[in-house]
């Protein structure tokens, strides 16, 4: 049985390793932000994971390359557009599992928002500390957080984990239709995740992030005649319009959740007394019995329709679980934040309603520290920016981080 080589280093070592790689860190992240990479362009992620996979076979991870197929990128019957690859790396360490090594996931995505073009016209730029350009926060930023930090880790002969997984999906900003399975299916048997999402502006890392869940109700009336016999219709616009108001009115029942409907479809012309109509709406809330609770929530305004004559059925089009701050949540930040401490950091810690797969990770039964790439802001706009200040004691820590996690006496 093989045994680890070396102690743990502290902290505060991995920040010279973690400094003298900046520039390359700045270099690597100017060239990812020049490819475009949407959810919708395969190319340009595909090429995006050309570059991470280089760097990982370097560093001794075995990589494996997955084309997704079968997925749906928004709930209706129409196939998807193709996505780039799924990324999935592994690496065997020097602490076995039954001497207290743990598996870490570390998961970040390589797919940004913006259409193709976009790194044309607005090309990576640094305004002094700040980097700007599309995709240099999420996550194109935090995904190269986290290849620093395992080069920091090899430089100082860091392994004392059972194996280390980097996990790196291309349409995370579409709700990940493609690569949910992939996701699910290496995510289980992880002792812990890392997300590589950026930091908040002002540091914090993610402990909690909302669950979300889109539901259709479709409702059907009888038409008639409007001006002729209007009595002998049952108009499904007024029962929808009773709806939308009794939905929009589960945002008190919960501290926790939020609910809104967002389209609203009904009838054909003004003459008909409307025989369909139909609502979409999404609800989040912070955890899975919330979830549950506003699921029966609406299907209990459902069952009552304010029209006699309609009816009402109740799809639910998709399910993403919550990432709750669960106990195991908390002792991972307990870690970062002693690991930050050494590094002359306070670190904080948040709870958010965006959804990412770090919620997929968590819904597969591990606990989730989003989160840990550099500091940025303005995301999803043309205004996005990274601080390259905070990228040396971010990848410390991240470096830190998977070295006491890793060993399972220390966690």
């Amino acid at each position: 049985m093989s045994t680890p080589s070396r102690q743990r280093p502290h902290p505060a070592t991995l920040l010279g390793p973690a400094r003298r790689r900046l520039q390359r860190y700045l270099h690597d992240l100017a060239e990812l932000v020049s490819i475009d990479s949407g959810s919708y362009s395969p190319a340009g992620v595909d090429a995006v994971a050309d570059r991470v996979q280089a760097r990982l076979t370097a560093l001794g991870f075995a990589v494996e390359r997955i084309r997704p197929a079968g997925a749906r990128a928004t709930p209706s019957d129409a196939p998807a557009p193709r996505t780039g690859d799924v990324l999935v790396a592994r690496r065997t360490g020097r602490l076995p599992e039954a001497d207290g090594g743990r598996r870490i996931l570390l998961a970040a995505h390589m797919d940004t928002v913006f259409a193709d073009g976009t790194a044309a016209e607005r090309p990576f730029t640094l305004d002094g500390p700040l980097a700007h350009g599309p995709g240099v926060s999420d996550d194109k930023g935090g995904l190269l957080a986290g290849l620093t930090a395992l080069d920091v880790l090899q430089e100082q002969g860091a392994d004392r984990y059972a194996e280390l997984v980097f996990l790196a999906t291309p349409d995370e900003e579409i709700g990940s239709p493609a690569s949910r399975a992939i996701t699910e299916s290496v995510a289980r048997g992880m002792h812990y995740a890392l997300g590589l999402e950026c930091a908040r502006e002002n540091g914090d890392l993610v402990l909690a992030r909302k669950g979300v869940a889109d539901f259709r109700l479709t409702v059907t009336g009888r038409a008639a005649h409007a001006g002729i016999e209007p009595e002998r219709g049952a108009n499904a616009a007024l029962t929808a319009a009773h709806l939308v108001i009794a939905l929009q009115a589960l945002n008190g029942i919960r501290d926790d959740v939020t609910v809104n409907v967002g389209v609203v479809r009904a009838g054909e012309r003004p003459n008909i007394v409307c025989p369909e109509a139909e609502i979409q709406l999404e609800v989040r809330a912070a955890t899975a019995a919330g979830l549950r609770e506003l699921k029966q929530a609406v299907e209990d305004a459902a069952a009552c329709p304010a029209v006699p004559g309609t009816a009402v059925t109740v799809e639910q089009l998709d399910h993403c679980p919550p990432m709750e701050a669960t106990a195991a949540a908390h002792r991972m930040l307990a870690h970062a934040q002693e690991a930050a401490a050494s590094l002359g950091l306070t670190l904080g810690a948040t709870a958010t309603g965006g959804v990412g797969d770090a919620n997929l990770i968590a819904g597969a039964g591990v606990p989730v520290l989003d989160g840990l790439g550099p500091v940025g802001g303005a995301d999803h706009s043309p205004q996005e920016w990274l601080d390259t200040t905070t990228v040396p004691h971010r990848v410390a820590l991240l470096a830190a981080l998977i070295t006491s996690l890793g060993d399972d006496n220390a966690a």
